[in-house]
């Protein structure tokens, strides 16, 4: 099983940026799949989640009406649209494949600064 993330980089304030994480190796529709992140000397969060088939979403608080995750089960893919970036969401974000079992991506950074 692999899990791919790109998408990340260095945004200015209010900026947004395109999450992506391509899965291989697995039967990625049976998949809940969610994104976390982690910011230096804190614990890694759950940002945003979604069910296999896409049609229930759950968010951190802090990043309702800001980010929106996705996936395209045909492409063996799961976004994460963010906007109205804050430097508070400078972490390195990862994607997680869970079934049975748990599978983690090697993650990508995201910086918010001006």
């Amino acid at each position: 099983v692999k899990l791919v993330e790109s998408g990340g980089g260095l945004v200015q304030p209010g900026g947004s940026l395109r999450l992506s994480c391509a899965a291989s190796g697995l039967t990625f529709s049976r998949y809940v799949m969610t994104w976390y992140r982690q910011a230096p000397g804190k614990e890694r969060e759950l940002v945003a989640s979604t069910t296999s088939d896409g049609g229930s979403t759950n968010y951190k608080d802090s990043v309702k009406g800001r980010f929106t995750i996705s996936r395209d089960n045909a492409k063996n893919t799961v976004y994460l649209q963010m906007n109205s970036l804050k430097p508070e969401d400078t972490a390195v974000y990862y994607c997680n494949a869970k079934q049975y079992w748990d599978y983690w991506g090697q993650g990508t950074q995201v910086t918010v600064s001006s």
